[in-house]
Order: structure tokens, then sequence, then C-alpha cells
């Protein structure tokens, strides 16, 4: 699914969620503020958008995902970045790699995302970070009001502008199945975290969680 949408996902998720997600990938990269000698994984990176903004000088950056499609057209679009296909439940790193790990709006793709949480934390150094900006409840009237977008508004959109409007249903479908804030950062603790806070964007439509490995 995600192969087939590959060219077009970043300009297509810049119009479905109206310039927020330059917002979102600005917080996660204000969160991690690389440094120079760190070495951060970047997983279910697409084609690599989230991973550019955080490269700088001194700074290594790992991006992985699932998608060979997305992959493609990653190393393409941007040759200066390292690519690796990886399954965020089986990552294919030593322990104790990396400074930073980090996912945007993929850990609910997984198919067990506490597996996957406890993958980050292998492959993380001792106090290493993990930042994790996902998709989450949003309450109250306005709550109501963004589930009404994804079911009924946000499909219609995607097929305007998307070769695969069927990621897109699936989008609104795994937002409404996926646990909500506190219930997330209470699996990053059981997954082995301390410290895992949460921080919401954009009246919840987004989480930004943050956690340390001991």
């Amino acid at each position: 699914m995600f192969d087939e949408v590959a060219q077009n996902y970043d300009l297509t998720n810049d119009l479905l969620s109206f310039g927020q997600s330059r917002f979102w990938r600005g917080k996660v990269r204000k969160a991690i503020a690389p440094k120079s000698g760190e070495k951060i994984l970047d997983i279910a990176a697409g084609t690599g958008t989230s991973s550019m903004a955080l490269l700088g000088p001194g700074i290594k950056v790992v991006a992985a995902d699932f998608s060979k499609g997305m992959l493609e057209v990653g190393k393409k679009r941007y040759p200066e970045l390292e690519f690796a296909f990886a399954d965020a439940m089986n990552l294919p790193f030593k322990d104790a790699e990396f400074d930073v790990v980090t996912m945007s709006f993929g850990l609910r793709n997984v198919q067990d995302h506490k597996v996957a949480l406890k993958e980050f934390l292998r492959v993380l150094k001792p106090e290493g970070r993990l930042v994790i900006c996902e998709f989450s409840e949003v309450p109250g009237l306005l709550g109501v009001l963004y589930r009404f977008y994804l079911k009924n508004i946000l499909p219609r959109i995607s097929r305007l502008f998307s070769k695969a409007p069927a990621a897109y249903s699936y989008l609104a479908e795994s937002i409404s199945a996926w646990p909500n804030q506190k219930q997330l950062a209470k699996d990053i603790e059981v997954a082995g975290f301390s410290s895992a806070s949460y921080k919401n964007l954009t009246f919840g439509v987004v989480a930004l969680h943050q956690a340390v490995k001991k």
C-alpha cells in the first residue's frame, strides 16, 4: 500500500493535514535537538523527509522503512541520507547503536507496537532518547468533528490527490483503533523506558511522546 503512494506521499500529507505535517515535523526536531556526534535512527522514515529535518554537521541519520517503494523514492530525492530497509519489530542494527530513536506516524502501522518498542530500547545506548510522534485522541466536541473529518471528508479529498485513496481510508481506520495518549505512554514504560511523557499538538490530533533508556 505504501509503495503505491510513495511518489506523492509528502505532498498529499501536507494537503490532507492543511500544512500541519510541517509544523509537527518541526516539533519533533525541536524535541530531539540533534547534536554533533549523535547517531539517530528515524524509523518509518518513508521518503526521508522527516530524516532530512534532523540532518546537520556531525550528525548521522539513518532513514529506515519497511516499504521498498518509499526507500527507492527517498534515495533519489535525498542522496545525502543513509537509507535502510528495516522491520520495526526486528531491527537490523546492533544493541546500543543509537543516541536517539524516533518514529513519526508509523508506530500504529506496526503489527505489534509493543514488540517494536522493545526493539527501540535494544538499539538505544544507555541514556538514549525515544521520540514518537503519532496520531492520538482529540477530546470533546472537537473530537467529534475530527472523527467526522477522518471518516467522511478525508477519504473524499484523498480521491482527488492520491492514486491510492484506500491508503487514506486505512489511515482513518488505524487512527480510530489506536491507543490514546495515556495508554501509549504506559506501553512505552512497560517496554522498559523511563520518564515517559507526552505533549498534545494541534488539540490532540497528534501527541509527541518522549522517554529515556536507563
